[in-house]
């Protein structure tokens, strides 16, 4: 007969840094406030942080590391895994022997962790224990040694860029357009203005820099956090230097000024080098350019951190593990849908596993894994890069988007011969993808047979943790809360609204997460796909198998206290009409 394990409370009773009092007051706490007992007795003040790692490393019968003690830290070898893994998931590994990891963990329950970390480094775990502050204070001092990260200088941010900029810039321009745009003059007014503009987005954490030349000045513009926010105005006088400049610096012909043009800026900012993804295209007043910030960071930030709920987080892990069949995640346009399946590809890149990618562009470059670029202009296409990588022997392929019958077919195709195939396409919702192939020419049989889940997201802003607070039953407006399906009952003391800081710009929005409608393909709807049946019916068969609307995933975030019902309500909404038809049924 297995041996029952002893409770955390009762081995710090027996070790004296409780009384048996105390112990069952932390245990109340805990299970009151739903949080564990370690939590509720490092809160309560009860216990050290060390103490009860301790009692959790004797709980379960682990080593416990203590990595303020002397040496302790000099025995970790931060080589032998991947620098993302050290700082997603706050883990450091000490050594390496007969094929086993000797990893210091900070949660003995995470066994989710440890089992994606076995796949992902291809390696027996042998968990050590050690307290979370410890380890994330070791990672901080590594990381303060070798590299600065990306901070907002305050002066960078409230300071104008034209006062900030010298002078001579106005006398610049008017005496000579090519000396001041010279690759060669780095000390120009026009390339300081340049390189500032750009490096000042990235460490105001934007996503995208708009040059737009207006009737009697020109606007600049950055995106952050999906939103465009008005940075300054600039003389008109400078447009032709400014245009120039940025068309000089992504390699295009300046002297064309008709068609559009694409290109690419490599800048160092803060000892990290940016790539930059430059367009320009010929505007009424001028042509507006557009530099796309591309973070190789930003897509590598984890699963866990992209927004999924438990639940479609344990359903979306089992999914791509799959040998075979399609995948698809809809959306609009800048909704994260990349991200997310790069996401899933930085966990399933192994030495084992063949990945290969067609996409158009490749914006992020990936070690292990084979990225076609799609070239139109010379006949390199999706369909043409499929074709091909099927006779590479891939395990995993990754299309862009499904454009055309052609792609669509030749990725089932895949799926069906014993290949795992990730894709996007634009849809409203998940049930929508079915009809969409449908719509396309791609046969009913072979769309039931080859999806093995389709998922639809969308992007909102999550609220600054610094500024934000509970909202009063004044600032909830009725609108937003009738939109996302929510009450007033349920808002109260739960919902938060933003305030603004220093921190989040004034915005009180800090960064994004994604709210997920994850339908997982079962044998009802395949045969509805199968007979054609219209998109109600599938969505009604999708909802009645689990499937979380979108609108109501975000429900949760509003709940929780991560966004607004604003947020929420301008990326998805309830259906009015088919919710009063559900009441008026179960009123029957």
């Amino acid at each position: 007969m297995a041996r029952s394990r002893k409770k955390l409370g009762e081995i710090l009773v027996g070790w004296g840094v409780l009384t048996p009092e105390q112990a069952d007051k932390a245990a109340q706490t805990a299970t009151s406030q739903g949080k564990r007992m370690g939590d509720a007795l490092v809160e309560m003040g009860l216990a050290k942080e060390d103490q009860v790692c301790k009692a959790l490393a004797n709980q379960f019968g682990m080593e416990f590391v203590d990595l303020s003690a002397s040496g302790a830290a000099d025995k970790v070898d931060m080589k032998l895994i991947p620098e993302d893994l050290v700082k997603k998931h706050l883990i450091l590994p000490l050594a390496k022997a007969g094929g086993r990891l000797q990893l210091i963990i900070h949660d003995p329950l995470d066994l989710e962790l440890q089992d994606m970390l076995r796949f992902r480094l291809n390696t027996e775990i042998d968990p050590r224990l050690a307290p979370r502050s410890q380890i994330k204070k070791y990672i901080d001092q590594a990381a303060a040694g070798t590299a600065r990260r990306f901070e907002a200088d305050q002066s960078l941010v409230t300071d104008s860029i034209d006062k900030s900029i010298d002078k001579t810039i106005d006398r610049s321009v008017d005496r000579s357009m090519d000396k001041s745009i010279d690759v060669a003059a780095d000390e120009a007014p026009i390339v300081k203005l340049c390189n500032r503009i750009l490096s000042e987005a990235v460490r105001m954490r934007a996503s995208d820099v708009h040059v737009e030349p207006m009737n009697d000045r020109v606007r600049l513009r950055y995106r952050i956090d999906g939103v465009c926010m008005e940075r300054d105005n600039l003389p008109k006088r400078m447009q032709n230097a400014l245009l120039s400049r940025f068309k000089l610096m992504a390699s295009m012909n300046i002297a064309e000024r008709r068609v559009p043009q694409d290109g690419r800026i490599k800048l160092e900012v803060d000892d990290v080098m940016i790539d930059y993804r430059v367009s320009a295209c010929p505007a009424y007043h001028g042509e507006s350019v557009v530099a796309r910030i591309l973070r190789p960071d930003s897509v590598r930030i984890g699963l866990a951190n992209l927004g999924f709920e438990p639940d479609n987080l344990a359903m979306f892990n089992k999914i791509i593990r799959r040998p075979n069949g399609i995948f698809l995640v809809t959306g609009p346009t800048g909704s994260g849908k990349t991200t997310t399946l790069y996401s899933a590809l930085d966990i399933l890149n192994r030495p084992d596993k063949k990945i290969i990618t067609a996409e158009d562009p490749v914006e992020y470059n990936f070690q292990g894994i084979n990225q076609c670029q799609v070239r139109e202009n010379i006949g390199l296409g999706f369909k043409e890069i499929l074709r091909s990588m099927l006779r590479q022997a891939p395990n995993i392929i990754l299309v862009g988007e499904i454009r055309d019958k052609e792609v669509a077919e030749i990725a089932i195709q895949a799926a069906l011969t014993g290949h795992l195939v990730f894709s996007t396409l634009h849809t409203n919702d998940a049930p929508s993808a079915i009809t969409r192939l449908i719509d396309m020419g791609v046969k009913p049989f072979l769309v039931a047979s080859s999806i093995q889940a389709i998922m639809a997201q969308r992007l909102i802003r999550v609220l600054c943790p610094k500024c934000k607070r509970v909202a009063k039953d004044d600032e909830l407006d009725p609108k937003h809360l009738i939109l996302t399906g929510t009450t007033l009952e349920e808002a109260r003391g739960r919902a938060h609204t933003n305030v603004g800081c220093d921190n989040c710009v004034g915005t009180g929005f800090r960064g994004r997460k994604a709210i997920f409608e994850l339908m997982n393909m079962n044998s009802h709807v395949r045969e509805l796909a199968f007979n054609l049946a219209p998109l109600v019916e599938l969505r009604r068969a999708a909802l009645a198998s689990g499937m979380r609307p979108l609108v109501y995933d975000g429900k949760i975030k509003i709940l929780s206290g991560v966004t607004t019902a604003g947020e929420i309500a301008s990326a998805t909404q309830v259906d009015l009409e088919s919710q009063r038809e559900a009441e008026a049924k179960a009123s029957v």
